[in-house]
């Protein structure tokens, strides 16, 4: 699915340049030509003038809308349409002026075949995005406090990619309707959301009730979710308050098969994994859940032929309530495994809603990260479309990777660093070169996958300088290997591959 997204993503970057631009600027005027240097002022005059390959290009700044914007010309797979904020900057629809209508929508898409990428959507009086067309990619986007679901996708819409979005602090006047992200009620299949956030809406971060679709499959990969059921003060709503609130339906027998990888759900204040009377297949694989009310919850029987499956899944600080149905692999709570505050680099969750990188994707944190001497690293079982660097996957959502290295404060220790030892992979021997800033007593370990202490290359007073050390695993089985570098209350680890 992957290898899909970047190619479409590829494709339609590849045609944008091939055709025409048009351009939008608050401060243009829609008598202008739609040229750079001379600007429409609305996006409403830019679609009416698009045609297929032809890219907008939307100029930073706030734009005013009073009515919804409606996009119902249809691109092929060959030559769709393009709206991109224009070289990095961010367009902001302020829909604040309207009223709460289901009829003031910010974005209403019924065309197909669009990427749409970089637009801020604020305050619309229903939907920030509505979609009922297909084969959409919608990219790098934020929908907030708008007055009922951030991005909604609804009357048939399939094989949309939500990817890179973040959606939040939206409220209905119920606050029972209200998610950041809605793949529900009439909604077809295929649709996939990757690397998107979801945090403290009025109802849920991403709800796939249905009404009346039924045996449709949407697919969540990489995607956060937090906080929900609260409102915009930190005070709680009166809505359902799940995370990913995988299907469920008025009478309690429609199925929407829910597919869920690497994905994070915590804080949310009821559920973070809902199964909310859903009767289709629902698999979860490598997702983590923290601190909600209940962490993985799905109780109800399933349609005949559905299945329910919780792979590699890492639950911390709350319960789950899984009836017996559920098949239950390798997960943090099943034995011989446990999971507790000690397997995490940290349970802090400062930078949560912090600034994506320039290309959309989310923020590297500590958090939920596995320290090098868990226990729950290699210890996942090995499923299809789910890529691993070790032996075997690790537990939860965050993938233990051959660069990572447990960040820490450098505001007063700016050259306290580890480097990746070298040659990695190596047999048997490495070099480990690192940097301290000053004097202090400090160490260099080496632990295996199960957290065990195989080596300690010093434990003494050091002076401050640079170091380089030797490594030799000849007595040691081929496998991942985690070198620590601690002292004066810093941290920092390397995975190594010893091959043999």
């Amino acid at each position: 699915m992957k290898n899909q997204l970047i190619i479409l993503m590829v494709c339609a970057v590849c045609i944008s340049k091939s055709f025409a631009g048009i351009y939008v600027s608050p401060s243009g005027s829609d008598s202008n030509t739609g040229t750079l240097a001379s600007p429409y002022a609305t996006i409403a005059t830019a679609v009416s003038k698009v045609t297929a390959g032809d890219t907008i290009y939307v100029r930073g700044g706030t734009y005013k809308i009073t009515t919804k914007i409606s996009i119902s010309k249809s691109g092929t797979s060959s030559s769709n349409y393009n709206m991109f904020a224009y070289n990095n900057e961010r367009p902001i629809l302020d829909c604040s002026s309207m009223s709460i209508s289901s009829s003031n929508r910010g974005i209403v898409l019924s065309g197909s075949y669009w990427h749409i990428k970089g637009i801020n959507i604020y305050k619309a009086g229903d939907n920030g995005m509505n979609i009922s067309g297909s084969n959409n990619i919608i990219e790098f986007c934020s929908f907030y406090e708008n007055r009922d679901s951030g991005l909604q996708l609804g009357s048939g819409a399939a094989n949309n990619q939500v990817v890179n979005c973040d959606s939040y602090f939206n409220c209905d006047t119920s606050q029972g309707n209200a998610d950041g992200f809605s793949p529900k009620l009439d909604v077809g299949t295929g649709n996939y959301f990757y690397g998107c956030r979801s945090w403290q809406n009025s109802d849920d971060g991403y709800d796939g009730y249905l009404r009346p679709s039924d045996d449709i499959t949407t697919t969540y990969e990489n995607c956060w979710c937090f906080a929900n059921g609260y409102l915009k003060s930190g005070s709680k709503s009166s809505g359902n308050g799940n995370g990913f609130k995988m299907g469920g339906s008025d009478d309690k027998d429609l199925r929407h098969n829910a597919v869920l990888k690497r994905c994070l759900s915590f804080y949310n204040r009821v559920k973070g994994f809902d199964q909310n009377n859903d009767l289709g297949s629902m698999t979860l694989i490598n997702c983590t859940a923290y601190s909600n009310g209940t962490n993985f919850s799905i109780s109800l029987a399933l349609a005949s032929g559905k299945t329910a499956t919780i792979e590699n899944c890492a639950s911390f600080g709350a319960s789950n309530s899984l009836a017996s149905f559920v098949v239950q692999t390798t997960n943090g709570w099943t034995s011989p495994l446990s999971t507790s505050a000690s397997d995490f680099v940290s349970v802090d969750t400062a930078g949560v809603r912090g600034a994506r990188k320039t290309d959309g994707s989310l923020p590297d944190l500590n958090f939920m990260h596995l320290k090098a001497t868990s226990a729950l690293i290699n210890a996942g079982t090995a499923y299809t479309g789910i890529t691993y660097s070790g032996t075997k996957p690790d537990i939860g959502c965050f993938e233990v990777s051959a660069t990572d290295i447990e960040k820490v404060s450098m505001t007063n220790f700016r050259e306290f660093t580890l480097e990746q030892n070298y040659p990695n992979p190596f047999n048997p021997s490495t070099k480990i070169t690192f940097n301290l800033p000053l004097m202090g007593l400090y160490s260099l370990r080496v632990y295996n996958t199960l957290g065990q202490e195989v080596s300690v290359l010093f434990d003494k007073q050091m002076t401050a300088g640079t170091y380089t050390y030797t490594f030799n695993a000849s007595s040691l089985p081929s496998g991942i290997y985690f070198c620590r570098l601690a002292g004066e209350g810093m941290t920092l680890t390397r995975k190594m591959n010893l091959v043999k």
